[in-house]
């Protein structure tokens, strides 16, 4: 284990450059806007799919807890990070193609933990999934 300091983006094209060779690069995630109190995104369908050609449910929360992760990170400001410790997911409609959206909206940002509320939906505007995702704040030494 190294006692080197975590970092973290700061800027949208920071985030850009962190996501390559990462989850979200893989997932086809591209941010859209990125603050505490709202942060968006959206993320294709195609190879995000289970075997059937639907949108996989584990897509839609990975999708989900990006967008609320990177809020709570910008919430937390430079020098101090957040990690997510609970997230749950109501999945309301199916999607085969396309591409689908989020929003993570803030219901709380506090000293120590930051909540969000993330929609995602489909190309018509019809809710996918509504997630709920709390994060940490980590105080660096």
């Amino acid at each position: 284990m190294t006692d080197t300091p975590l970092t973290y983006p700061a800027t949208a094209a920071e985030w850009e450059a962190a996501a390559r060779g990462t989850l979200l690069e893989r997932m086809g995630i591209v941010l859209e806007h990125i603050s505490a109190e709202l942060t968006t995104g959206t993320m294709p369908v195609e190879g995000n799919t289970q075997p059937v050609g639907l949108l996989h449910g584990g897509a839609s929360v990975v999708l989900a807890e990006t967008l609320g992760s990177v809020a709570a990170q910008v919430h937390a400001g430079p020098g101090r990070g957040a990690v997510g410790i609970d997230v749950n997911a109501t999945h309301h409609r199916s999607v085969r193609s396309g591409t689908v959206r989020g929003e993570a909206r803030a219901l709380h940002l506090g000293s120590t933990t930051a909540a969000y509320e993330i929609v995602v939906t489909d190309d018509q505007d019809r809710r996918v999934c509504t997630a709920r995702l709390t994060c940490l704040i980590l105080r660096e030494p």
